[in-house]
Formats: C-alpha cells, structure tokens, sequence
C-alpha cells in the first residue's frame, strides 16, 4: 500500500515506486534519525549511522542485476516515524519526494503539496491558550503572581513567599499551566527527533495522537510536581531535618514556575526554526531545560544554606538525597538521551 498524505497515520514505513536508470545519476539529500534505513526491491541498501543530513545517488544503490525502470523504494525506521517531506531529489527541475501514488506521472510531487508539520496547528491552539491563561492568571491574581515571579529580587517579599501556604488555587493553577508548557515542548522535541523510550514503553500513546501525548505528558509533570512533597516529607523523616522541607519544597514550586514562564518562547522558536534548523532547535531546547533544571537546584540549595550551612556532612547528604540525584535522573531521561 502506497503512502497517501493526509490519509495514512504516521507510521514507521513509507512507500513510493521510483524510475531508476543504472549508471545515470539520481541523487536525493534527506535528514535521517540514527538507524533509519533504505531499502530498494526489498533489500537493504542503506541504514544511518547516526542522526544526520545525507545525500545519495540512488542507482549506485541498485541491487546487482538490476534494470532500468520502475523500482521499489522503502524508508523504515525501527522505533519512529521517517521524516519523509525531508527526501529532495537533487537532479535539475525536478521535484522533491512526496511519497504519493500516481500512475500518471513518473516524476516526484512538489514537496509544498505535503504539509511542512501536521502538528502545527494543535502546537498553535496549546501556546495560544498557554499565552491566555498567562495573561488572565496575572489579571485575576496581580499579587500572588507578582510574589512568585519576582524571583531575583532582594525585597521581603521574597521571604514572605516562603512563608505562605504552598498549596493554594493559584499554585496549583499555575503548576498546571507550567505542566502543559513543559509538556509542549517535550512533544515537540520528542515527537520530530527522538522519542522517550522509558514513556513510550509504559504508556502506548499513538504518534499521531498529538492531543493525546500533550495532556499524557502535562498529567507526568504535574504529578511529578505535587508528589514530590511526599517525597521530600519521607526523605526529611529519614533524615531528621522535617522542618526544611516545606521551605525547601516551597523554594523549588517558586523557581520551576519562574522558569517555565520562558517555556513558551522556547516552543515558539521550535515552531519557526525547526524545518530550516531541527539540531539547533533541539540543542537550544535540551540547553533551556538543563538550565532550568540546575538554576532551580541552585536556587534550593541557597534557601537551605540561609537556614542550615550545607556544609555539615548529615545536611548534605540530604541535599543530594532530594536534589542532586533527582537532577541526575531528569537530565539522563530529559537531555542525555538525545
């Protein structure tokens, strides 16, 4: 079955018959992900050594015997869906590959006939409604919106802030609308680059299923949030030390949702620059979330050390027990990997 665009899911195979001439020239440049692989006629003819942008010439990759005319080609890839709207064929005045079924003509179709993203919109209407629960959070709550996201300022506030109950609706609304920005921006990456293999073998969430992934992820952040006061509390048991954690547990809910305010712009460099500039996206991308993850633990570790010097061996041992192991396993599953 032949690949029909807006027809078929994403799926892990694409399709298309190609007109191949031995010894004449046809060269194709495309972006491949670490172990995509060609086949021509059902043999294997190329598999990429790692993630990079290629360019071959098809008939030096015929199978011996092979003659001129039609011939199948097949894109695989063993955990993802090719990029397909990246294959160009390379030859003067011609078209870039479509992957569509047509009798009629030999030649590729235009590459614009296929749409650049069929996630663009659904990303649109999620920043859009990130950028308007933004904007009426700060109408609504001018105050508490203001204590949170004056973050480097020496005023009292900022110890007030420590003292304030940490659960209340517009913490909690704004965990949420920190969940969906990281959520957003972790589709984005995870569905055009790689994807998170640890998630995608706990939970069987269709790629084309974008609406899906977003709100799968956004539930993960934010349980990961709340839930790391349990956490905290049973560590701080353990250790003895239960009078830091709600100012510890506090400082880290203040600094995650001041640097998720800058999730947005990140998600919207994503939707210009990622067809013209996908590894600088991605490295742009990992680099604001290693930022933000060790500014945050940068910023615990100094409300601690106001209180308790993290110099005594028992009070760092806990700080590595609730922060630097943490910080270790988020970056191996969030950035590493990629």
């Amino acid at each position: 079955m032949l690949y029909l665009p807006g027809y078929h899911t994403p799926t892990q195979a694409y399709y298309q018959w190609v007109d191949i001439t031995p010894q004449r020239p046809l060269p194709v440049t495309f972006t491949a992900q670490k172990s995509l692989s060609l086949f021509l006629d059902n043999q294997l003819v190329f598999t990429a050594p790692r993630s990079s942008s290629y360019t071959l010439d098809l008939s030096r990759l015929l199978p011996a015997g092979a003659t001129t005319g039609k011939h199948l080609l097949c894109v695989w890839h063993p955990e993802a869906s090719p990029n397909y709207v990246s294959f160009v064929n390379e030859l003067p005045q011609s078209a870039s590959v479509a992957f569509k079924n047509n009798s009629a003509a030999s030649s590729w179709q235009p590459q614009a006939k296929v749409p650049i993203y069929q996630g663009q919109n659904v990303f649109l209407c999620f920043l859009l409604l990130v950028g308007l629960l933004y904007g009426g959070i700060r109408t609504a709550y001018q105050p508490g919106f203001a204590r949170i996201y004056e973050l480097w300022s020496n005023a009292p506030g900022e110890q007030n802030f420590l003292t304030r109950p940490t659960i209340t609706w517009l913490n909690l609304v704004l965990v949420l609308v920190f969940a969906l920005s990281f959520a957003l921006l972790l589709t984005a990456i995870h569905t055009n680059v790689q994807n998170v293999l640890i998630l995608r073998r706990l939970f069987a969430v269709p790629e084309s299923d974008l609406v899906i992934r977003v709100l799968l992820y956004t539930l993960l952040v934010s349980a990961f949030v709340l839930l790391r006061f349990l956490f905290l509390a049973l560590m701080g048991y353990i250790f003895d030390l239960s009078p830091l954690v709600t100012p510890q547990y506090r400082e880290f809910v203040r600094s995650i949702l001041f640097m998720g305010f800058f999730l947005p712009g990140v998600m919207l460099l994503y939707l210009i620059l990622n067809q013209s500039w996908s590894e600088g996206v991605l490295w742009v991308s990992n680099g604001v979330v290693t930022i933000m993850l060790l500014a945050t633990v940068a910023r615990v570790a100094r409300t601690i050390h106001r209180r308790t010097s993290l110099l005594n061996l028992h009070l760092f041992s806990y700080f590595c027990a609730t922060e630097i192991i943490p910080l270790a396993i988020l970056l191996k599953v969030l950035v590493f990997t990629y």
